[in-house]
């Protein structure tokens, strides 16, 4: 417990000390007019209160990540504590904070868009098939995993697939205050009241867990014969607790939102810490619930008979991380944890997928440069994108191992854009000639752990022995070299057309 409450800490102390060097960083002007008052439209581009764009930021980028990636990472280990805490404060939240004041200063431009000004549009266009592609496999996945659990409380998986289809449908193409401005901050109060419930639940039990000073040595291998290397996986599995690059698509939405530029630390910055903490507290229930045998304090007598004869291997194949959150809740909530805990593993998700298919049609929007404001323009561009959806949610159902193919390959796919985030805003810096340092780092580092990690998956090329992690270093340290030549060449330019255009839409916002 007292590695968690010194991660807690460094949470709490990353987002008023480093957070605010971000901050400074990159220089907010609170007389700068926003793009929810600019370019008004009463659909995508409305003004919140500060309070209500925080929540629904949060639940964004939230989902399930925070919870199923903290309590798959825990079987990693207690490395699992440095990744969300040093990940969260300077990876992740830095990711989010600058991504999302970077859309703010142009006009609520999407991720794509953000991509080909500072990186080229030969980029811009392999990111927005990239980043389409991404979010309709959240959309997919963020169906699909909901229903699985609904259909063990009533009705079957394809009536559950149909309503939080449907669900999707309507909350995508109806103005952002309607519906996900009405619901969105009370399923953020649930998921973080559950949290800190749970929270409290440690404190008052005390119990014996894993510490970092115990040694960092993959417990999962020696526990459950878990055989995936800490470095890159860990640094895969844990991805929204730590850094993701699906929140950059999320990010303008909000950016959208805000009514003053000083709101940006406390809804980009303050919602990652947020969810490193709600990570960080699921991991240390994880350690408590697979290290400490608390897996027999909340499992009914029956289950706890059934293994208690058995091989501890057979936890983790038997304790799925939505097994886990719901015995954790019902045994230690209660029915109203139960409650709470059907809102963390079912709301959530959804609410995550339907705003990922509503920043699909937005970054599609802006490539057609087709306005949103009318519901046939939100037609055009929803009804083949749905299709799509229904294809891939399809391919989903049939193949037996569908739901975690897709995953996998979401995994990897979210944190290779993160990468191409950190190197837009790196570059961004670097042309303001601000401290790029604060991006740079991560971003090669995350270079690192992608490259790796698909060399070295199973649904990668699945090599072998040392050879993927100099790959790694090589293609890092090329991109670090690549970048030291751009800027000493061409990173306090941009060509003519590009200033004009974006200076044309700066006079307009003014």
């Amino acid at each position: 417990m007292v590695t968690f409450v010194i991660s807690l800490l460094a949470l709490i102390a990353g987002y008023f000390f480093y957070g605010r060097f971000v901050e400074r960083v990159f220089g907010p002007d609170p007389k700068r007019i926003t793009p929810a008052i600019s370019r008004a439209d009463g659909v995508d581009y409305i003004v919140l209160p500060g309070w209500k764009i925080f929540m629904i930021q949060f639940l964004n980028i939230a989902g399930t990540g925070p919870i199923f990636g903290a309590i798959m990472g825990m079987w990693f280990g207690t490395s699992a504590y440095l990744w969300i805490v040093f990940g969260c404060i300077f990876a992740g939240a830095v990711h989010d904070y600058l991504s999302g004041m970077l859309s703010l200063h142009h006009r609520g431009c999407g991720l794509p868009g953000l991509v080909g000004y500072y990186l080229g549009w030969r980029v811009k266009n392999v990111m927005l098939v990239f980043s389409v592609l991404l979010l309709l496999m959240v959309g997919a996945v963020f169906v699909y995993s909901p229903a699985i659990i609904l259909k063990n409380i009533w009705g079957s998986e394809i009536m559950w697939i149909v309503a939080i289809f449907i669900y999707y449908i309507i909350a995508t193409m109806l103005p952002v205050d309607k519906i996900i401005g009405k619901i969105y901050p009370l399923f953020a109060f649930s998921l973080i009241f559950m949290a800190l419930a749970l929270m409290v639940g440690l404190f008052i039990r005390q119990p014996d867990l894993p510490e970092i000073w115990d040694g960092m040595q993959n417990l999962g291998a020696e526990k459950f014969g878990r055989t995936a290397p800490i470095f890159p996986a860990l640094f895969i599995t844990i991805a929204c607790g730590a850094i993701s690059g699906f929140h950059a698509t999320q990010s303008p939405l909000m950016a959208r939102c805000m009514k003053n530029e000083m709101q940006g630390r406390p809804i980009f910055y303050g919602s990652m810490i947020t969810e490193g903490i709600i990570a960080l507290i699921w991991a240390t229930i994880s350690s408590y619930f697979f290290y400490a045998d608390g897996w027999k304090e909340v499992c009914s007598p029956e289950v706890v008979n059934a293994f208690t004869s058995q091989s501890d291997k057979t936890l983790v194949q038997f304790f799925s991380a939505p097994q886990v959150v719901m015995n954790i809740c019902n045994g230690w909530l209660g029915v109203f944890g139960g409650i709470l805990a059907l809102l963390g593993v079912v709301a959530a998700p959804i609410t995550s997928g339907d705003t990922a298919l509503r920043s699909a049609r937005l970054i599609i929007a802006e490539f057609l440069k087709l306005p949103q404001k009318a519901i046939k323009n939100r037609l055009y561009i929803s009804i083949p994108m749905f299709i799509c959806c229904i294809i891939l949610l399809g391919w989903q159902i049939s193949n037996p191992d569908g739901f975690n193919t897709i995953w996998s390959y979401f995994g990897w796919s979210n944190q290779s854009l993160a990468v191409f985030t950190l190197w837009t805003v790196t570059a961004f810096l670097a042309r303001s000639g601000k401290n790029f340092i604060v991006t740079m780092v991560p971003a090669l580092f995350m270079v690192w752990v992608c490259t790796t990690y698909i060399l070295v998956a199973p649904e990668g090329f699945n090599i072998q022995g040392p050879f993927p992690y100099l790959v790694g270093v090589v293609v890092a340290l090329s991109c670090l070299l690549y970048f030291l030549h751009w800027k000493n060449k061409r990173g306090n330019m941009l060509s003519d057309r590009r200033k004009r255009h974006w200076e044309k839409l700066e006079h307009a916002a003014k």
